[in-house]
Formats: C-alpha cells, structure tokens, sequence
C-alpha cells in the first residue's frame, strides 16, 4: 500500500461516506475488516482529485493482497507483466509499519509462492530492505529510490540509506554502487544528464520518477535514461511511438 493508513483522499466506509480524517492504519485492520472500505475513486472535493482529474473510477474496488494481484494477471495470461513493488517503510515512523526486515521476509514469501521471482524488481526509498532482499534473494533486482527536493531528501543523512553516506561517496550514483545496487531511480526533477552519465559509467540503470509531461519524457530519453516512471503510461506509449522504441504487447483479456 501506498499509505500506511487509509488515506481519505480515496477511501469510503461500508456506507459509502467519505472518510472525513485520516483511517486507521493498515496493520490494525484485519484481511476482512479492510475489505469493507471501497478505494474505487476519488474524493471529488480533494486536492488529489485535481491532480489526477482524468482518472476513471472504478467503484467497488477494495484493496487487494499481492498474492490475489499475481493471481489476476494469471488469470488474464499477461505473462509478460513485470512488477514493480515497492516497500512502503519509514524508518522514522518505526510504529506505522512492521520493521524491515519482517516485511521483507514476508514480501519475499508471497513472491516465492506466486512462482514470481524472475518477474519482480523491488525498490524503496528505505535502503534497509533492499539490502535484505539482496541478502535473501540476490537474483532479484533492486531499485534504490532517492527523492532530493526543498522540502525533502532520503540521501542526506543516512538514516534511509542503511548508514550509507552522500559524504562519504559524493554522488547518488556512487552511493548506490556502494549500496550494491544496479538501478537508481531518482524523481526526475533531481536527475541530470551528467549523473545519468556517471551512473551508466558504474553500471547502473536510471529509471526517473514521476514524469508525466511528454516534453520531459523526451528531454530524459534524450539523455539515455533506461526507462521512465509515470502516471500516464499512454503519454509515455505516445512518445515512444513517434521515436519508434519498442513497446510492450497489450495484455490480453479484461483489467
């Protein structure tokens, strides 16, 4: 999940009400009690929904385990989809989430059981669990996510870097090198071509987030980053089909 807590942004109750403040966290609800809350749109007097004013609801929609996720795509034959999940943990809010190590743990197993492992990559601004999963399961990669704005920064101090330093390496790219990482996914308003061109130097992949103008789509495949993150996969499709890169097959069967 995204949030730890049921965020009101997009959570209605059994009785179909908004929720007015933030929900109880996830970790307090059982399997069944959070199915009772409907995440199928969202709140139309909310900031969110202004920001993502052409998302199409889907009503009904409850929250599902990943294991009922890897499922679905079975069940639809899109064997060619990869996933990208990411361990929403914050290692200075400890109380929100179970630790590290047992979410990894746990992660890895619903992985393992869906005979997913060689469709994953697993990636977090939470250094620790990627060094878990290189620990346990070191066939699988990891993406080491790094968010450097006014108002925040994972890389500064260590704390979500698992002790690695920014002063003891001098770059990102070198920092997930230390790190044993081989993909960097900075937000895009972080990276630059020549840090693209330090981190293809040492072997890593660049992969930005969130892009969702086209212009700075094509400003980043310009620069050779290795794929891109967006809400709007159709814009992305668009730009890359007028540069003719290739493009995944559509999935067969209904979402």
């Amino acid at each position: 999940s995204h949030d730890p807590y049921l965020n009101p942004a997009i959570t209605r109750d059994a009785s179909g009400v908004w929720l007015k403040t933030r929900g109880p966290d996830l970790r307090s609800l059982t399997l069944a009690q959070l199915q009772t809350y409907d995440v199928g749109r969202i709140n139309p007097d909310s900031p969110y929904a202004k920001a993502l004013s052409t998302q199409q609801p889907v009503d009904g929609a409850r929250v599902p385990t990943l294991a009922a996720l890897f499922a679905r795509v079975k069940v639809l034959g899109a064997d060619k989809v990869r996933f990208n999940i990411e361990t929403k943990i914050n290692p200075t809010r400890p109380d929100d989430t179970v630790n590290a190590e047992r979410m990894t743990r746990l992660l890895l197993n619903v992985i393992r059981e869906a005979g997913m492992l060689q469709r994953v990559t697993i990636q977090s601004f939470d250094w620790r669990t990627l060094q878990i999963v290189q620990g346990f399961e070191p066939g699988v990669p990891t993406v080491y996510l790094s968010i450097q704005t006014a108002n925040t920064d994972n890389i500064k101090d260590g704390l979500w870097t698992a002790g690695f330093k920014i002063a003891d390496h001098g770059s990102v790219p070198k920092l997930v090198k230390a790190a044993g990482g081989t993909v960097w996914s900075p937000n895009g308003g972080a990276v630059t071509e020549a840090l693209v061109k330090e981190a293809h130097a040492l072997g890593i992949k660049v992969i930005p987030w969130t892009l969702n103008n086209p212009d700075d789509m094509q400003r980043l495949i310009d620069w050779g980053v290795n794929g891109l993150i967006t809400d709007y996969p159709d814009r992305l499709r668009a730009v890359m089909q007028v540069r003719a890169l290739p493009l995944p097959p559509p999935t067969p069967g209904k979402t």
